[in-house]
């Protein structure tokens, strides 16, 4: 049986002393949860969540990782550096970071690796444009993102690994697929995972919802057999928000 995981990406907001007071004021909210719960937050902000969510049931994640372990990378983070502070998580590949900064599937299988050396858990992220989705292209982008963005890891990796499923047009634009159709695309990349890796690894790892899941839709989705969490933008920067969609089954 998996067990479902609600994460939050912060992406590019609050202070530090925001996400104190955010935290503070989560932590009661979530404390009951039957899921795991995570908070992916800038990297200012991950030595400040860490001490504020100490003793509670909420993990903390970082929102990008290196490949390096170290050396001439301007800007970059290591996982090394993610270790230290003790980081749980981390999202590798999410569809802002492909479309701004350069991502590719050879740059994710790279940056899963690091993670795993450093035993953090990566939460890789997989979708399609709204242009690939209407050009009925969905299967063979998730296919090509999961064979090569996955590609040499074994089964005691996807112990540790979380794939989120984002349609990128889904993505902070209010548009949500249905859950029928969610459900039966994270069906096909559970196909995808039995396929070209093994049915145990397919029935195994964690297939998270990723596109504009919210306090409206989030009981509906969650209720589908193939999703087993969500991947929260916008509705994880409000305690109460992110608090309700960890409570779905309350």
């Amino acid at each position: 049986m998996r067990k479902p995981i609600i994460a939050g990406n912060w992406k590019m907001n609050k202070t530090m002393a925001e996400t104190k007071e955010m935290i503070s004021a989560l932590k009661p909210l979530v404390e009951n949860a039957d899921c795991d719960v995570v908070l992916c937050v800038p990297f200012t902000d991950l030595q400040t969540a860490k001490k504020a969510a100490k003793g509670s049931n909420i993990k903390i994640g970082a929102e990008n990782v290196h490949w390096a372990e170290k050396g001439a990378f301007t800007g970059e983070v290591s996982a090394d550096m993610l270790k230290e502070l003790k980081v749980d998580y981390v999202i590798i590949g999410h569809s802002e970071r492909r479309q701004y900064f350069g991502e590719t599937d050879e740059t994710v299988n790279k940056r899963v690796q690091a993670a795993l050396n450093a035993k953090i858990k990566p939460i890789v992220c997989v979708g399609e444009t709204e242009a690939e989705r209407e050009g009925g292209l969905t299967e063979k982008v998730l296919e090509k993102q999961i064979v090569e963005g996955l590609k040499g890891f074994k089964s005691k990796d996807f112990d540790k690994i979380v794939i989120a499923y984002e349609p990128v047009w889904a993505i902070g634009t209010g548009k949500t697929a249905t859950a029928t159709d969610a459900n039966n695309t994270i069906g096909y990349i559970r196909h995808i995972l039995a396929k070209k890796f093994h049915r145990s690894i397919a029935e195994k790892t964690r297939i998270q919802y990723g596109g504009s899941m919210n306090v409206k839709n989030c009981k509906e989705l969650m209720a589908q057999e193939e999703i087993d969490g969500g991947l929260i933008g916008g509705a994880s920067l409000k305690a109460d928000d992110f608090a309700f969609i960890v409570n779905y089954n309350k």
